[in-house]
């Protein structure tokens, strides 16, 4: 075999990395049936069959698995060259972060400012989407760190890793003075805003109510806590949001503090893959001390 077409080894990547030709060739901005051609140059030139259907997925066969291996390395190879490249030569460092739709904005934005370097020397564009989104747009390297309110399984997304960084008791909190009210009971007497059950936090929620055995009146579900407080403010409602912020909701608006819940915490996680954790902000904010922010 004197030579290989890297084209059609990269179009077979792509295909076993998003589990479909349809999604391979989205990414690629190919057809389908391009995608699938190119394969089958592939597979005449190595003369075996790498890949088979398994329901509505595609799987690579024996032959397409060792191919595969030996194809993630390299690929992830010239990744990891262009970053350097990036890395070294831009007069400002590109820092692309996801961030989970349902974090603190704020608290977001306090542990990014950990990664910028004392010289400013940084561009950092932000994309916020939900926690799924987020992590496959890590896996095909898009981004180079993310922001979520729960942490990355290895087995389920190999290469990716997370580290906490902290956590964060939550409070209800409400337009009225409940003070003497029977918490938590009073809850049912209010229309509720709570995070979205697409989040971590809007599922740790229901199952608190469950175990209270509360059935909440819920006004609406957000997917920004920032718009959920927005909210509250204009309507007579009960919130929950992280009680690191009760002072502030407290004295900037007509908003108060009717319970701190330990029971349930709004926990913070930074993720990266394992060729990103070179990148000088990411190394910044792992390395960084947040207890005092938490």
């Amino acid at each position: 075999m004197s030579h290989l077409n890297y084209n059609h080894l990269y179009y077979f990547w792509m295909v076993c990395k998003q589990g479909s030709v349809t999604k391979a060739a989205d990414a690629l901005f190919l057809t389908p049936q391009t995608v699938t051609g190119q394969i089958r140059s592939l597979e005449d030139r190595l003369k075996g069959k790498l890949t088979k259907r398994v329901g509505r997925n595609i799987e690579p066969t024996e032959l397409g698995q060792l191919v595969f291996k030996y194809a993630d390395k390299m690929f992830d190879l010239s990744y990891q060259m262009l970053d350097r490249i990036n890395y070294t030569q831009r007069d400002n460092q590109l820092f692309e972060v996801g961030v989970a739709d349902a974090l603190s904005k704020r608290l977001v934005s306090q542990v990014l400012l950990e990664g910028i370097p004392n010289d400013q020397r940084i561009q950092l564009s932000c994309f916020e989407s939900t926690h799924e989104m987020l992590l496959e747009q890590l896996s095909q390297h898009k981004l180079d760190m993310i922001l979520s309110d729960c942490p990355v399984s290895s087995t389920q997304n190999p290469g990716l890793y997370s580290k906490k960084l902290g956590e964060s008791a939550m409070s209800f909190f409400c337009t009225d003075d409940l003070s003497d009210a029977d918490f938590p009971a009073c809850i049912e007497d209010y229309k509720l805003l709570v995070p979205s059950r697409r989040s971590a936090m809007g599922r740790k929620l229901h199952q608190w109510f469950d175990q209270q055995g509360i059935t909440p009146n819920i006004l609406g579900e957000f997917d920004d806590a920032a718009l959920m407080k927005a909210f509250a403010c204009y309507h007579k409602s009960m919130f929950i949001a992280p009680s690191i912020y009760a002072d502030e909701l407290t004295s900037n608006s007509r908003l108060y503090e009717v319970k701190r819940v330990t029971d349930i915490c709004d926990e913070y996680f930074v993720i990266f893959a394992e060729r990103m954790i070179m990148h000088p902000a990411v190394k910044r904010i792992c390395a960084a001390d947040f207890s005092t922010l938490f």
